[in-house]
């Protein structure tokens, strides 16, 4: 008989794996209160169309209604795990507007890092890309 050990490092992604998915169940929920903490006092999101947004920016912007996600379903989530940083890459299908400029549902590339900051995984930086259809 074979015991299964699991290892801290599978452990710990797995971790990274399921507090992304809260992440973005609560920016999609308009719930900044649980999406804060999980957001570096230092974060920043680079946006498919290359703005830059700090957290008060984005955070603020959900909060405000500026910024929907109608929906954001991430599929599988590969995490490149070092010390206390993680790397984390997958991708989605998501809908989103700014304002009244509503986005119509499209495939992206999310890549975000994380670190571990006094016991606490965080998003530091976050990155989404549109996939565009091959001509």
């Amino acid at each position: 008989m074979s015991n299964h050990l699991e290892s801290p490092a599978h452990s710990t992604a797995d971790t990274l794996r399921t507090i992304e998915r809260s992440r973005v169940r609560a920016l999609v929920q308009r719930n900044v209160d649980l999406a804060a903490p999980l957001h570096a006092a230092d974060f920043q999101l680079v946006t498919p169309v290359g703005m830059t947004l700090t957290r008060a920016q984005y955070l603020g912007a959900i909060q405000s209604g500026q910024l929907v996600y109608t929906s954001w379903d991430p599929h599988d989530i590969d995490v490149r795990l070092h010390d206390h940083i993680a790397a984390l890459r997958y991708r989605s299908s998501m809908q989103v507007s700014f304002g009244t400029h509503q986005v119509p549902q499209a495939d992206y590339w999310h890549t975000d890092l994380y670190e571990q900051r006094d016991g606490t995984w965080q998003v530091v930086w976050s990155q989404a890309t549109t996939i565009q259809p091959m001509r």
